[in-house]
Protein backbone atom coordinates (compact mmCIF):
# COMPACT_ATOMS: atom_id res chain seq x y z
CA UNK A 1 0.00 0.00 0.00
CA UNK A 2 1.29 3.55 -1.30
CA UNK A 3 1.46 5.52 2.56
CA UNK A 4 1.89 8.50 0.98
CA UNK A 5 -1.66 8.37 -0.97
CA UNK A 6 -3.42 7.09 2.47
CA UNK A 7 -5.52 9.82 4.31
CA UNK A 8 -5.26 9.62 8.20
CA UNK A 9 -6.72 11.89 10.32
CA UNK A 10 -7.03 11.76 14.08
CA UNK A 11 -10.06 14.12 15.22
CA UNK A 12 -9.33 15.42 19.11
CA UNK A 13 -5.55 16.27 20.21
CA UNK A 14 -6.11 15.45 24.14
CA UNK A 15 -4.09 12.95 26.07
CA UNK A 16 -5.55 10.13 23.50
CA UNK A 17 -5.15 11.79 20.23
CA UNK A 18 -1.95 12.99 20.04
CA UNK A 19 -0.52 9.67 21.42
CA UNK A 20 -2.28 8.07 18.60
CA UNK A 21 -0.98 10.73 16.29
CA UNK A 22 2.62 9.93 17.80
CA UNK A 23 2.41 6.12 17.36
CA UNK A 24 1.27 6.88 13.49
CA UNK A 25 3.77 9.35 12.90
CA UNK A 26 6.39 7.57 14.71
CA UNK A 27 5.99 4.53 11.70
CA UNK A 28 6.53 7.28 8.63
CA UNK A 29 3.31 7.91 8.61
CA UNK A 30 1.72 11.18 7.65
CA UNK A 31 -1.27 12.47 9.23
CA UNK A 32 -3.43 15.58 9.89
CA UNK A 33 -4.35 16.27 13.77
CA UNK A 34 -7.74 18.18 14.13
CA UNK A 35 -8.47 19.93 17.60
CA UNK A 36 -11.26 22.95 17.61
CA UNK A 37 -9.05 24.80 20.50
CA UNK A 38 -7.75 27.27 20.45
CA UNK A 39 -10.63 28.87 18.08
CA UNK A 40 -13.43 27.18 20.31
CA UNK A 41 -13.87 25.43 23.72
CA UNK A 42 -14.90 22.80 25.37
CA UNK A 43 -16.85 24.48 28.86
CA UNK A 44 -14.13 22.80 31.13
CA UNK A 45 -10.94 24.09 28.96
CA UNK A 46 -9.47 27.15 28.74
CA UNK A 47 -5.37 26.81 27.95
CA UNK A 48 -4.80 27.08 24.09
CA UNK A 49 -1.98 24.13 24.31
CA UNK A 50 -3.25 20.50 23.54
CA UNK A 51 -3.32 17.92 26.67
CA UNK A 52 -4.92 20.46 28.53
CA UNK A 53 -5.38 18.24 31.86
CA UNK A 54 -8.81 19.20 33.40
CA UNK A 55 -9.54 17.67 36.76
CA UNK A 56 -6.53 16.76 38.88
CA UNK A 57 -2.74 17.16 38.51
CA UNK A 58 -2.18 13.22 39.26
CA UNK A 59 -1.58 10.59 37.44
CA UNK A 60 -1.94 8.34 40.51
CA UNK A 61 0.45 5.67 42.05
CA UNK A 62 3.91 5.35 41.08
CA UNK A 63 4.26 1.40 42.76
CA UNK A 64 4.54 -0.73 40.04
CA UNK A 65 2.56 -3.37 42.72
CA UNK A 66 -0.57 -1.02 41.72
CA UNK A 67 -2.63 -1.07 38.84
CA UNK A 68 -2.26 2.74 37.73
CA UNK A 69 1.32 2.41 38.32
CA UNK A 70 1.73 -0.94 36.41
CA UNK A 71 -0.02 1.02 33.63
CA UNK A 72 2.45 3.73 33.61
CA UNK A 73 5.54 1.33 33.59
CA UNK A 74 3.68 -0.30 30.21
CA UNK A 75 3.45 3.35 28.67
CA UNK A 76 6.99 4.15 29.27
CA UNK A 77 8.19 0.27 27.43
CA UNK A 78 6.29 1.10 24.55
CA UNK A 79 7.91 4.38 23.94
CA UNK A 80 4.77 6.36 25.11
CA UNK A 81 4.86 10.69 24.14
CA UNK A 82 3.11 11.61 26.83
CA UNK A 83 4.67 9.23 29.73
CA UNK A 84 7.74 10.79 28.75
CA UNK A 85 6.93 14.10 29.06
CA UNK A 86 4.82 13.22 32.44
CA UNK A 87 7.92 12.21 33.61
CA UNK A 88 10.01 15.00 32.86
CA UNK A 89 7.41 17.46 33.80
CA UNK A 90 6.86 16.03 37.01
CA UNK A 91 6.25 17.46 40.54
CA UNK A 92 6.70 15.75 43.75
CA UNK A 93 3.59 14.09 45.05
CA UNK A 94 4.42 11.17 47.77
CA UNK A 95 3.77 7.88 45.60
CA UNK A 96 1.72 9.60 43.16
CA UNK A 97 3.41 10.89 39.64
CA UNK A 98 2.02 14.42 39.34
CA UNK A 99 2.66 16.86 36.96
CA UNK A 100 3.21 20.78 36.46
CA UNK A 101 -0.45 20.74 34.31
CA UNK A 102 1.13 23.73 32.36
CA UNK A 103 4.62 22.86 31.21
CA UNK A 104 3.31 19.12 30.59
CA UNK A 105 0.78 20.65 28.01
CA UNK A 106 3.43 23.01 26.51
CA UNK A 107 5.47 20.32 26.04
CA UNK A 108 3.50 17.83 24.20
CA UNK A 109 1.79 20.38 22.43
CA UNK A 110 5.85 21.48 20.88
CA UNK A 111 6.36 18.03 20.11
CA UNK A 112 3.14 17.71 18.52
CA UNK A 113 3.64 20.89 16.35
CA UNK A 114 7.47 20.17 15.62
CA UNK A 115 7.05 16.53 13.92
CA UNK A 116 7.02 16.94 10.40
CA UNK A 117 4.53 13.66 10.12
CA UNK A 118 2.00 15.40 11.94
CA UNK A 119 -0.21 18.53 10.41
CA UNK A 120 -1.82 20.19 13.47
CA UNK A 121 -5.04 21.85 12.28
CA UNK A 122 -6.80 23.96 14.19
CA UNK A 123 -10.58 23.48 13.53
CA UNK A 124 -13.70 21.96 14.85
CA UNK A 125 -15.22 18.86 12.98
CA UNK A 126 -18.90 18.51 13.22
CA UNK A 127 -19.40 15.19 11.77
CA UNK A 128 -17.29 11.80 11.39
CA UNK A 129 -15.35 11.73 8.19
CA UNK A 130 -16.54 9.11 5.24
CA UNK A 131 -13.40 8.77 3.59
CA UNK A 132 -9.67 7.73 4.82
CA UNK A 133 -8.78 6.25 7.89
CA UNK A 134 -9.88 8.15 10.93
CA UNK A 135 -9.59 8.26 15.08
CA UNK A 136 -12.13 9.68 17.06
CA UNK A 137 -10.46 11.19 20.07
CA UNK A 138 -12.60 13.85 21.10
CA UNK A 139 -13.12 13.05 24.98
CA UNK A 140 -15.63 12.87 27.05
CA UNK A 141 -16.69 16.49 26.35
CA UNK A 142 -17.29 15.99 22.57
CA UNK A 143 -18.66 18.91 20.96
CA UNK A 144 -22.54 19.16 20.56
CA UNK A 145 -22.57 18.28 16.08
CA UNK A 146 -20.13 15.88 16.28
CA UNK A 147 -21.80 14.45 19.65
CA UNK A 148 -25.12 14.27 17.70
CA UNK A 149 -23.75 12.78 14.30
CA UNK A 150 -21.51 10.03 16.78
CA UNK A 151 -24.96 9.39 18.63
CA UNK A 152 -26.34 8.41 14.97
CA UNK A 153 -23.64 6.14 13.90
CA UNK A 154 -22.76 4.55 17.59
CA UNK A 155 -27.32 3.87 18.15
CA UNK A 156 -26.92 6.12 21.15
CA UNK A 157 -24.45 7.52 23.44
CA UNK A 158 -23.88 6.85 27.51
CA UNK A 159 -23.35 9.61 30.05
CA UNK A 160 -22.22 10.49 33.44
CA UNK A 161 -21.24 13.56 35.53
CA UNK A 162 -17.54 14.43 36.16
CA UNK A 163 -16.23 17.06 38.44
CA UNK A 164 -12.78 18.99 38.63
CA UNK A 165 -11.20 20.36 42.65
CA UNK A 166 -10.47 24.13 43.39
CA UNK A 167 -6.76 25.34 42.54
CA UNK A 168 -5.49 27.53 45.78
CA UNK A 169 -3.03 29.98 45.98
CA UNK A 170 0.00 29.01 48.02
CA UNK A 171 0.20 31.93 49.47
CA UNK A 172 -3.38 32.23 51.05
CA UNK A 173 -2.57 28.68 52.88
CA UNK A 174 -2.17 29.49 57.10
CA UNK A 175 1.27 27.41 57.31
CA UNK A 176 0.90 27.76 60.92
CA UNK A 177 -2.30 25.62 61.23
CA UNK A 178 -0.96 23.08 58.72
CA UNK A 179 1.64 20.31 58.55
CA UNK A 180 3.94 19.00 55.66
CA UNK A 181 3.60 15.08 55.36
CA UNK A 182 3.36 12.13 52.90
CA UNK A 183 0.82 9.60 54.34
CA UNK A 184 2.81 6.49 55.77
CA UNK A 185 6.07 8.98 55.23
CA UNK A 186 6.19 8.03 50.84
CA UNK A 187 7.37 10.51 48.82
CA UNK A 188 9.13 13.98 50.25
CA UNK A 189 8.08 15.34 53.61
CA UNK A 190 6.89 18.37 51.56
CA UNK A 191 5.20 16.84 49.04
CA UNK A 192 1.40 17.67 50.70
CA UNK A 193 0.75 19.98 53.20
CA UNK A 194 -2.10 18.62 55.52
CA UNK A 195 -4.89 20.85 56.75
CA UNK A 196 -5.89 19.18 60.57
CA UNK A 197 -9.58 19.61 61.62
CA UNK A 198 -11.12 18.55 65.24
CA UNK A 199 -13.98 16.86 65.73
CA UNK A 200 -15.90 19.99 65.96
CA UNK A 201 -14.79 22.27 63.54
CA UNK A 202 -15.21 18.58 61.18
CA UNK A 203 -18.54 18.50 62.33
CA UNK A 204 -19.02 22.04 61.54
CA UNK A 205 -17.61 21.82 57.88
CA UNK A 206 -19.58 18.29 57.53
CA UNK A 207 -23.19 20.26 57.96
CA UNK A 208 -22.24 23.37 55.59
CA UNK A 209 -20.84 20.93 52.82
CA UNK A 210 -23.98 19.24 52.84
CA UNK A 211 -26.60 22.24 52.99
CA UNK A 212 -24.56 24.41 50.47
CA UNK A 213 -26.01 25.32 46.92
CA UNK A 214 -24.87 23.93 43.91
CA UNK A 215 -24.37 25.49 40.65
CA UNK A 216 -27.16 24.13 38.16
CA UNK A 217 -26.35 22.03 35.53
CA UNK A 218 -27.96 23.67 32.22
CA UNK A 219 -29.18 22.21 29.00
CA UNK A 220 -28.42 18.33 29.89
CA UNK A 221 -31.38 16.00 30.94
CA UNK A 222 -30.22 14.72 34.27
CA UNK A 223 -32.49 12.07 35.77
CA UNK A 224 -30.80 9.34 34.11
CA UNK A 225 -26.99 10.57 34.08
CA UNK A 226 -24.70 9.06 36.49
CA UNK A 227 -22.45 10.38 38.69
CA UNK A 228 -18.72 8.23 38.00
CA UNK A 229 -17.46 7.50 41.49
CA UNK A 230 -13.58 7.88 40.84
CA UNK A 231 -14.70 11.79 40.41
CA UNK A 232 -18.00 12.28 42.89
CA UNK A 233 -18.51 15.79 44.20
CA UNK A 234 -17.43 16.27 47.71
CA UNK A 235 -21.01 17.36 48.45
CA UNK A 236 -21.96 14.29 47.12
CA UNK A 237 -20.16 11.87 48.63
CA UNK A 238 -20.86 13.61 51.92
CA UNK A 239 -24.36 12.94 52.00
CA UNK A 240 -23.85 8.89 52.05
CA UNK A 241 -23.27 9.48 56.06
CA UNK A 242 -20.96 11.74 58.38
CA UNK A 243 -18.21 9.81 58.38
CA UNK A 244 -18.01 8.95 54.66
CA UNK A 245 -15.09 11.87 54.12
CA UNK A 246 -12.95 11.07 57.10
CA UNK A 247 -13.12 7.42 55.38
CA UNK A 248 -12.16 9.15 51.84
CA UNK A 249 -10.45 12.39 51.11
CA UNK A 250 -10.38 13.78 54.24
CA UNK A 251 -9.25 10.23 55.91
CA UNK A 252 -5.95 11.05 58.64
CA UNK A 253 -4.80 7.48 58.65
CA UNK A 254 -0.92 7.40 58.02
CA UNK A 255 -0.71 10.79 59.03
CA UNK A 256 0.26 12.65 62.75
CA UNK A 257 0.21 16.60 63.45
CA UNK A 258 3.43 17.28 64.98
CA UNK A 259 2.01 19.84 67.01
CA UNK A 260 -0.42 17.34 69.10
CA UNK A 261 1.80 14.14 68.08
CA UNK A 262 -1.40 12.77 67.40
CA UNK A 263 -3.81 11.74 64.54
CA UNK A 264 -6.04 14.11 63.37
CA UNK A 265 -9.96 13.51 63.75
CA UNK A 266 -9.64 14.51 60.07
CA UNK A 267 -7.63 16.15 57.24
CA UNK A 268 -7.79 18.12 54.26
CA UNK A 269 -4.55 17.79 51.94
CA UNK A 270 -2.72 19.88 49.52
CA UNK A 271 -1.17 18.60 46.77
CA UNK A 272 1.53 21.19 44.16
CA UNK A 273 -0.14 21.80 41.40
CA UNK A 274 3.05 23.27 40.21
CA UNK A 275 6.91 22.73 40.19
CA UNK A 276 7.29 26.23 42.06
CA UNK A 277 4.78 25.36 44.31
CA UNK A 278 2.87 28.79 44.31
CA UNK A 279 -0.65 26.71 43.65
CA UNK A 280 -2.59 23.59 45.39
CA UNK A 281 -4.62 21.53 44.96
CA UNK A 282 -7.24 20.37 47.30
CA UNK A 283 -7.16 16.97 47.23
CA UNK A 284 -10.22 14.77 46.37
CA UNK A 285 -12.39 18.24 46.93
CA UNK A 286 -13.91 18.06 43.17
CA UNK A 287 -17.14 19.76 43.79
CA UNK A 288 -20.10 21.13 41.72
CA UNK A 289 -20.75 24.25 44.66
CA UNK A 290 -21.44 27.53 43.56
CA UNK A 291 -18.74 29.72 43.38
CA UNK A 292 -19.03 31.95 46.57
CA UNK A 293 -20.13 28.67 48.33
CA UNK A 294 -17.06 27.31 47.96
CA UNK A 295 -15.17 30.29 48.86
CA UNK A 296 -17.47 29.87 52.47
CA UNK A 297 -17.24 26.33 52.76
CA UNK A 298 -13.69 25.55 52.23
CA UNK A 299 -12.77 28.65 54.15
CA UNK A 300 -13.93 26.89 57.52
CA UNK A 301 -10.69 24.62 57.27
CA UNK A 302 -8.96 26.43 59.51
CA UNK A 303 -5.77 26.69 57.42
CA UNK A 304 -7.62 28.06 54.42
CA UNK A 305 -9.51 30.55 56.18
CA UNK A 306 -8.09 33.39 53.76
CA UNK A 307 -7.77 30.56 50.84
CA UNK A 308 -7.63 32.41 47.57
CA UNK A 309 -8.95 30.23 44.35
CA UNK A 310 -7.47 31.07 41.05
CA UNK A 311 -9.65 27.96 39.39
CA UNK A 312 -13.20 27.26 40.64
CA UNK A 313 -14.08 23.43 40.89
CA UNK A 314 -17.20 22.59 37.80
CA UNK A 315 -19.05 19.94 36.85
CA UNK A 316 -18.83 18.98 33.34
CA UNK A 317 -21.12 15.88 31.60
CA UNK A 318 -18.82 12.85 30.06
CA UNK A 319 -19.74 10.82 27.08
CA UNK A 320 -18.98 7.98 25.93
CA UNK A 321 -20.20 4.89 23.79
CA UNK A 322 -21.04 1.52 24.31
CA UNK A 323 -17.76 0.06 23.56
CA UNK A 324 -18.55 -3.63 24.00
CA UNK A 325 -21.15 -3.25 21.37
CA UNK A 326 -18.91 -1.02 18.75
CA UNK A 327 -15.62 -1.96 18.99
CA UNK A 328 -12.74 -4.64 18.66
CA UNK A 329 -9.93 -5.30 20.56
CA UNK A 330 -7.57 -2.94 18.11
CA UNK A 331 -10.35 -0.46 18.69
CA UNK A 332 -11.43 0.03 15.23
CA UNK A 333 -15.00 -0.23 14.89
CA UNK A 334 -16.74 -3.87 14.14
CA UNK A 335 -19.02 -2.22 11.18
CA UNK A 336 -16.18 0.06 9.54
CA UNK A 337 -12.17 -1.18 10.15
CA UNK A 338 -11.31 2.47 9.09
CA UNK A 339 -12.82 4.00 11.30
CA UNK A 340 -11.56 4.15 15.45
CA UNK A 341 -12.21 5.19 18.57
CA UNK A 342 -9.63 6.31 21.42
CA UNK A 343 -9.60 8.24 24.76
CA UNK A 344 -12.77 8.57 27.19
CA UNK A 345 -14.83 8.55 24.67
CA UNK A 346 -15.05 4.69 24.82
CA UNK A 347 -15.16 4.47 28.24
CA UNK A 348 -11.59 3.95 29.53
CA UNK A 349 -11.34 5.93 32.60
CA UNK A 350 -8.34 8.20 33.83
CA UNK A 351 -5.24 10.16 31.98
CA UNK A 352 -2.93 7.42 31.41
CA UNK A 353 -5.96 4.98 30.23
CA UNK A 354 -7.13 7.47 27.59
CA UNK A 355 -3.52 7.67 26.80
CA UNK A 356 -3.29 3.19 26.43
CA UNK A 357 -6.12 3.45 24.32
CA UNK A 358 -4.43 5.76 21.88
CA UNK A 359 -1.06 4.02 21.73
CA UNK A 360 -3.23 0.88 21.04
CA UNK A 361 -5.14 3.21 18.25
CA UNK A 362 -2.27 4.56 16.58
CA UNK A 363 0.04 1.63 16.46
CA UNK A 364 -3.41 -0.23 14.57
CA UNK A 365 -3.99 2.04 12.19
CA UNK A 366 -0.11 2.53 11.37
CA UNK A 367 -0.21 -1.61 11.20
CA UNK A 368 -3.35 -1.62 8.94
CA UNK A 369 -1.66 0.78 6.49
CA UNK A 370 1.90 -1.29 6.28
CA UNK A 371 -0.02 -4.40 6.33
CA UNK A 372 0.87 -5.80 9.63
CA UNK A 373 -1.24 -7.58 11.50
CA UNK A 374 -2.91 -5.97 14.45
CA UNK A 375 -1.45 -4.40 17.62
CA UNK A 376 -3.36 -6.56 20.61
CA UNK A 377 -1.76 -7.38 23.55
CA UNK A 378 -2.82 -9.98 25.81
CA UNK A 379 -4.70 -9.70 28.91
CA UNK A 380 -2.26 -10.18 31.14
CA UNK A 381 -0.78 -6.45 30.90
CA UNK A 382 -3.09 -3.99 31.77
CA UNK A 383 -3.23 -2.15 28.46
CA UNK A 384 -4.28 -5.39 26.88
CA UNK A 385 -6.62 -5.61 30.26
CA UNK A 386 -8.37 -2.73 29.18
CA UNK A 387 -8.72 -3.08 25.93
CA UNK A 388 -10.11 -5.95 26.57
CA UNK A 389 -12.66 -5.29 28.92
CA UNK A 390 -14.33 -2.46 26.43
CA UNK A 391 -14.73 -5.30 24.44
CA UNK A 392 -16.66 -7.63 25.92
CA UNK A 393 -20.03 -8.02 24.56
CA UNK A 394 -20.74 -9.78 27.98
CA UNK A 395 -20.49 -6.47 30.11
CA UNK A 396 -24.22 -5.82 29.91
CA UNK A 397 -24.40 -2.30 31.99
CA UNK A 398 -20.82 -0.96 30.31
CA UNK A 399 -19.86 1.88 32.83
CA UNK A 400 -16.21 4.06 32.43
CA UNK A 401 -13.36 1.57 34.03
CA UNK A 402 -10.10 2.52 35.05
CA UNK A 403 -6.83 0.53 35.67
CA UNK A 404 -7.77 -2.27 38.18
CA UNK A 405 -6.44 -5.72 39.30
CA UNK A 406 -9.18 -7.40 38.66
CA UNK A 407 -9.59 -7.68 34.68
CA UNK A 408 -6.35 -8.44 34.48
CA UNK A 409 -5.54 -12.04 33.67
CA UNK A 410 -5.01 -13.91 36.90
CA UNK A 411 -1.73 -15.82 37.50
CA UNK A 412 -1.70 -19.90 37.76
CA UNK A 413 0.10 -19.83 40.72
CA UNK A 414 -2.56 -18.50 44.24
CA UNK A 415 0.00 -16.20 46.10
CA UNK A 416 -2.32 -15.21 49.06
CA UNK A 417 -0.01 -12.03 49.97
CA UNK A 418 -1.85 -9.35 47.55
CA UNK A 419 1.53 -7.27 47.21
CA UNK A 420 3.42 -10.36 46.44
CA UNK A 421 1.11 -11.22 43.88
CA UNK A 422 0.38 -8.08 42.47
CA UNK A 423 4.29 -7.81 42.12
CA UNK A 424 4.40 -10.82 40.04
CA UNK A 425 1.09 -10.01 37.95
CA UNK A 426 3.32 -7.00 37.15
CA UNK A 427 6.46 -8.73 36.72
CA UNK A 428 4.52 -10.94 34.11
CA UNK A 429 3.51 -8.12 32.21
CA UNK A 430 6.68 -6.18 32.25
CA UNK A 431 8.90 -9.17 31.28
CA UNK A 432 6.61 -10.08 27.87
CA UNK A 433 6.51 -6.16 27.15
CA UNK A 434 10.41 -5.93 27.25
CA UNK A 435 10.21 -9.06 24.75
CA UNK A 436 7.59 -7.64 22.25
CA UNK A 437 8.67 -6.28 18.92
CA UNK A 438 6.63 -3.42 18.42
Amino acid sequence: MNIKNKEVNVIGAGLAGCEAAWQIAKRGIKVNLYDMKPKKFSPAHTNENLCELVCSNSLKAKRIDSAAGLLKEELRILDSLIINCADKCSVPAGGALAVDREKFSSMVTEKIKSNPLINFISEEIESVPKTGINVIATGPLTSKTLSNDIFKLCYGLLNFFDAAAPIITAESIDMSKCFYASRYNRGDDTDYINCPLNEQEYKDFYQALISAERAPLHDVDTRDMKVYEGCMPVEVMAKRGEDTLRFGPMKPVGLYDPKTNKRPYAVVQLRKENLDATLYNIVGFQTNLKFPEQKRVFGMIPALKNLDIVRYGVMHRNTFIDSPRLLNLDYSTIKNSNLFFAGQITGVEGYMESVSSGLVAGINVANKILNKHPFILPQSTMIGALSAYKSDESVSDFQPMGANFGIIEPLNEVIKDKKMRYNEIAERSINYLKNLEV
